[in-house]
């Protein structure tokens, strides 16, 4: 009698992963074509900072091919999130409460929109920035070519490194919901805050001021404006319980 409840529970978590992954699969073959110029788009930042008649390269065989497939599943991993993130939350809003699923709903949609907006900040206004820096400074009689394998896992860490950090608002809000942490306390740790930003910020991006000081602010402001949100919602939850305790 307890295995069928498993069972089905398994069957329903296949149906879902095999959704989600179909939908990668038929975005990644309808941008399969267009894979060389995608791979141009992202590397668009760094080869309008290169010098007149610079070049990217690919130190292995394989590479002029795999690279761009890389690039094309992470693009089509992104266009068909919105599919993969309805097939989790089909399969784990039925266990939830009504007001976990008030509180889940928007801060996964939040997460999703931060994230895409840090890697937005990151390609938009970082790289261009940052590469013409690393350009200016090279030395002369050096050429700037970058192996088109290292710059993707450059980019992609960028990324991560981007889009994680303007999760900030949404770990802060998580984290006061569930007591761990009150606003008072954040407040109080502001200046460890400040700190632990540039400490980030030195160690998941180039050794350079610039690019350092590009992730620490937005992190840090990101901070605030979480600790901004928790406190209207901590406000909105102490007027909603006097109101109920009220004769």
């Amino acid at each position: 009698m307890n295995e069928q409840p498993l069972l089905a529970h398994l069957i329903e978590l296949r149906t879902r992963l095999v959704r989600a992954l179909l939908g990668i699969a038929l975005v990644f073959f309808g941008l399969f074509h267009w894979s060389s110029d995608i791979y141009h788009l992202l590397a668009k930042p760094l080869l309008d900072a290169l010098p007149q008649g610079g070049s990217m390269i690919a130190t292995e065989v394989t590479s002029t091919f795999f690279v761009p497939m890389k690039v094309t599943m992470l693009v089509a991993f992104l266009v068909s999130l919105p599919n993969t993130l309805y097939q989790v939350w089909a399969f784990v809003a039925p266990g939830l409460y009504s007001h976990e699923k008030k509180l889940v709903a928007p801060l996964v949609v939040a997460s999703l929109l931060l994230f895409l907006l840090g890697m937005s900040f990151a390609y938009f206004l970082v790289f261009p920035v940052v590469f013409h820096f690393m350009s200016a400074v090279t030395p002369a009689g050096v050429s700037m070519m970058t192996d088109i394998d290292k710059y993707l896992s450059f980019v992609l860490g960028m990324f991560l490194a981007f889009g994680t950090t303007f999760e900030v608002p949404v770990i802060v809000i998580l984290l006061t919901r569930m007591g761990v942490v009150t606003v008072a306390k954040l407040r109080e740790a502001r200046p460890y805050m400040i700190v632990g930003a540039f400490v980030v910020a030195a160690i998941v991006t180039p050794p350079d001021v610039l690019s350092q000081t590009m992730l620490a602010v937005p992190l840090w402001l990101l901070f605030e404006v979480g600790v901004l949100a928790a406190t209207l919602m901590e406000r909105k939850a102490r007027a909603r319980e006097q109101a109920e305790s009220a004769p």
